[in-house]
């Protein structure tokens, strides 16, 4: 990977409970609790009780947990902790406008390769390298029969994109004339069943990343998105920060930038 490249390490790289092929009991459980101990518990099992030093490292959502399972000393051989893109001031004011997101991205899509081009071009993914890695544990086919049953998506007005832009495009979604005789894939999870959750994924994450006694790192696109917390956090040395002007939001799109701002942390 771009990490191991520049600093001796192992990268373990895991999908989260309702992303890839992972598959867990109780799947609708997205609570903080549960999936830092999903961390946990899948580090032990690659290491044993006594696993080598880690770096929690994650990027949105991912990077709330990683605060949590620091904080929570779930694994005592934690040495640093890098959130990326993760600001609990800016995500808990984004909360609100994530249902209409969610209503406005169609529910299915043709094929895996109108998906990837869809993520480029409705902004949620600012280049195809990334969009091609990151689709794929995101969306899954779906059977035949499964495929029959679904219904056409339909665009709204309120859709909120980045770039400012609106985007909806028909011609990605799969409607039912042509399900029996196409590859039908849908999203993995249905995220607005999680929304119970929401709130506690970000809800005190930055006096929790402030008050982790290790070495931490923050990577944002920008300091406006620094909250109070964080603003007086970093004013006073807590914390290491780094600004990547040009990652326009997105980690996925900027991997080798945040590749060495990790190793120069290291």
């Amino acid at each position: 990977t771009a990490i191991a490249s520049r600093v001796t390490c192992r990268v373990l790289a895991m999908d989260l409970r309702g992303h890839g092929a992972t598959l867990v009991r109780q799947s609708d459980d997205f609570s903080t609790q549960t999936m830092s101990s999903d961390v946990a518990n899948v580090i032990r099992a690659c290491y044993g009780e006594t696993p080598p030093p880690i770096v929690l490292i994650g990027h949105g959502v991912g990077g709330a947990i990683a605060v949590h399972t620091a904080s929570n000393m779930l694994l005592p051989t934690t040495v640093g902790l890098v959130a990326i893109d993760v600001v609990e001031g800016s995500a808990m004011d984004a909360l609100h406008s994530i249902q209409n997101f969610l209503k406005g991205r169609p529910k299915s899509f043709k094929s895996m390769d109108h998906a990837i081009e869809w993520s480029v071009k409705s902004g949620q993914i600012r280049n195809l390298e990334s969009a091609r890695v990151s689709m794929v544990g995101q969306i899954k086919r779906c059977e035949v029969e499964e495929a029959d049953t679904l219904e056409q998506a339909s665009p709204v007005t309120d859709v909120v994109v980045e770039r400012n832009e609106e985007f909806y495009d028909q011609s990605y979604v799969n409607d039912k004339e042509n399900a029996a005789s196409e590859s039908v894939y849908k999203w993995r999870i249905d995220l607005s069943k999680s929304e119970k959750y929401w709130d506690g994924w970000f809800r005190g994450t930055s006096n929790l990343f402030l008050a982790c006694n290790l070495p931490k790192l923050l990577l944002l696109a920008g300091i406006d998105r620094l909250d109070r917390d964080l603003t007086i956090g970093q004013m006073q040395g807590k914390f290491m920060m780094q600004v990547l002007p040009l990652w326009s939001c997105s980690a996925r799109g900027q991997t080798r930038q945040v590749a060495e701002a990790v190793a120069l942390s290291c």
